[in-house]
């Protein structure tokens, strides 16, 4: 294996919602705005965040899950990465230690410093009770420190810094910044390109880390590139058009490599804006926010015409999650509307207030086992029978996936790396 160093720092919390994602993005964007060339990853399956730490950096933002996409393909992303950049930043998921695999287990698979971001409202000296836990719950792991957020005053952070145990590193502390909050809605934060004072609000948290010892980069890890063998250029000379816009917009950028990779042509269109059907051979609708955009999108007759047609060809086509919701007869959003969809598939979705599903699962295709996840507030109701069922790790059932001739949806989110040659079968003519 070839091996290469660079500076990096897993940044993790006890918990969600504690500042992880604006830390990150304000750090990267602090080294970047130095000159630095930062790169970010993303643990776990998530769309919103990394796209917020790709506007901060300047780079894409990888995802990186030990069992979603694999210890060689996180080796591998981990090991180019490092080859190009000065620093690595990579943002946890849920608190430190949550989930099957967690954070914890990446940080000490690939020795990552672990930085804990620790929201200090409302806390004293139990902030060092905290810190001392994350950092010793685990033997081993590879800690430290950790940042104080959404502290009150200047006497309120020396008050937090104080308490720690001498063996636990102070990596100063953000007080609350009301302008700087990133907002939210069901699937968690906002869009990247629908916050339209994004970068100001990184800025004001990046201008308040250049004070702090954050400002100074990490101790280098050493990351070894695994061999990998070429990708066979199995789609080569075919076309793949994928919708891409407000209401179709989580897209892994590693899923849109691997076709290129295999030798695909990748064109873009928007259903929002009019787009009609490029010419292609294959189609991917990915999944979105279509409950948002319902009225428009039951106004594209056109484009659902031309999707019909495209499956009465035995042409393929992917639907995945939102993608699929607008492929059923109707839509019923959350106030109870009904909207008339692409009528590919029989049946109807209905969002709900409440979360309907959440976590990892992988299921088997004609190319074999394909892995990803599942987060959606919609239920579906249809008369189609499940031409395959996901699992989750644990062997549980999980979602089911609909087939209509190439068409194949699912609630599913794929990520492609986890197996080319079942991308192949999705989406070879």
């Amino acid at each position: 294996m070839d091996r290469v160093s660079c500076p990096a720092l897993l940044i993790t919390a006890p918990a969600s919602g504690g500042g992880k994602t604006s830390i990150t993005a304000a750090l990267a964007r602090f080294h970047a705005r130095s000159g630095r060339r930062v790169r970010v990853f993303k643990c776990g399956p998530d769309f919103l965040d990394p796209k917020i730490h790709a506007m901060a950096s300047g780079a894409p933002c990888d995802n990186v899950d030990m069992w979603i996409c694999g210890e060689d393909d996180i080796r591998a992303r981990f090991a180019a990465a490092a080859r190009e950049a000065d620093l690595i930043l990579i943002e946890g998921v849920m608190g430190l230690f949550d989930g099957l695999p967690s954070s914890a287990d990446i940080a000490e698979r690939f020795g990552l410093p672990v930085l804990a971001i620790i929201d200090a409202r409302a806390m004293a000296q139990t902030f060092a009770a905290v810190a001392f836990g994350l950092a010793n719950f685990r033997p081993g792991l590879p800690f430290h420190g950790v940042f104080a957020n959404r502290v009150g005053s200047a006497r309120h952070a020396e008050m937090l810094h104080t308490a720690l145990p001498a063996d636990i590193r102070w990596f100063g502390a953000l007080e609350r910044h009301a302008g700087a909050v990133l907002p939210e809605r069901h699937l968690g934060l906002l869009p990247a390109s629908e916050i339209d004072d994004l970068m100001q609000r990184i800025d004001v948290l990046a201008d308040a880390l250049a004070s702090t010892p954050l400002a100074e980069l990490p101790p280098a890890v050493d990351f070894d590139a695994p061999a990998q063998a070429p990708l066979p250029d199995s789609l080569a000379g075919s076309t793949i058009a994928i919708a891409r816009d407000a209401a179709f917009c989580f897209i892994y950028p590693a899923n849109l490599e691997l076709l290129e990779a295999m030798g695909a042509h990748l064109c873009f269109f928007s259903p929002l804006a009019g787009d009609a059907l490029p010419y292609c051979d294959a189609v991917w609708l990915p999944g979105g926010y279509p409950e948002l955009h319902a009225n428009r999108l039951s106004a594209c007759s056109a484009l659902w015409s031309q999707l019909k047609t495209h499956v009465e060809a035995e042409k393929p086509l992917l639907a995945e999650c939102g993608g699929m919701m607008a492929l059923f007869d109707t839509l019923i959003d959350l106030d109870g509307q009904s909207h008339t969809m692409g009528a590919l598939l029989p049946g109807r979705t209905v969002m709900g207030k409440r979360l309907a599903a959440l976590g990892s699962q992988q299921v088997e295709l004609a190319g074999g086992t394909l892995r990803g996840h599942t987060f959606h507030h919609s239920r579906c109701e249809t008369d189609l029978l499940p031409a395959a069922q996901a699992t989750r790790p644990d062997g549980q059932s999980g979602e089911p996936v609909w087939l209509r001739q190439r068409l194949t949806a699912s609630y599913l989110h794929f990520y492609f790396p986890s197996n080319p040659a079942a991308v192949v079968g999705l989406f070879l003519p």
